[in-house]
């Protein structure tokens, strides 16, 4: 019974990543496929993907305040919670400033870091689903290099995209909507490094 309740605990970070990965695929899809008279609808759906990734979060705390055992030490699992939350919250981020800036067209640039977005997502989620085994794992190192790899990929798009605004963009007000939003989508791929950092630092200290 005791090991099923240290279970939970890896359990609900996969939980918990499933929503980063929900919002990374709606993101897409509203960037692919850009309707600026539907945003406040699908910021909706962001917002309600959002506030059940932190209801998970909220009954993981209750959980581990009631809990004397727990499989690894306890500011590590919010420290892993809180990193989560905050990819999806920052993939959020993203939807509000194409309303608050009133994006109205979609950029070639923003196209390629969306996907990259839903790549890191997916190879978080991959990781997270390992994590349960990290002390025997042979598999995990690897899967945090990959994430590693994806947001080096997503500097580089972020730069191109820079680059490029500020070359072929003459609009001051386009030049810094687009701007700030860029630079949302770049730290939703940072976002995704910080979980896996978090990771590497419960494999750290229980090797």
């Amino acid at each position: 019974m005791a090991r099923r309740k240290e279970d939970n605990y890896f359990t609900t970070f996969v939980e918990l990543v499933q929503f980063s990965c929900d919002a990374a695929a709606l993101l897409n899809a509203i960037i692919n496929d850009y309707k600026a008279e539907e945003l406040e609808t699908r910021m909706k759906e962001m917002h309600e993907i959002e506030h059940a990734g932190d209801q998970g979060r909220h009954a993981m705390v209750k959980k581990l305040a009631r809990e004397f055992i727990t499989p690894i030490e306890r500011e590590d699992i919010i420290a892993l919670g809180d990193a989560i939350d905050n990819v999806t919250d920052t993939i959020e981020d993203v939807l509000l400033r194409f309303y608050m800036f009133n994006i109205t067209a979609m950029r070639e640039d923003a196209v390629k870091m969306a996907a990259i977005i839903v790549q890191c997502c997916e190879a978080l989620k991959q990781a997270l689903a390992e994590f349960a085994n990290f002390r025997k794992s042979q598999h995990l190192h690897q899967l945090i290099v990959e994430i590693n790899r994806l947001e080096e990929e997503g500097d580089a798009l972020f730069v191109n995209a820079m680059r490029n605004l500020f070359v072929n963009e003459k609009d001051p007000i386009q030049i810094m909507a687009w701007r700030e939003t860029l630079e949302y989508m770049e730290k939703c791929c940072d976002a995704c490094e910080q979980v896996s950092e978090v990771i590497e630092s419960v494999m750290m200290k229980n090797s």
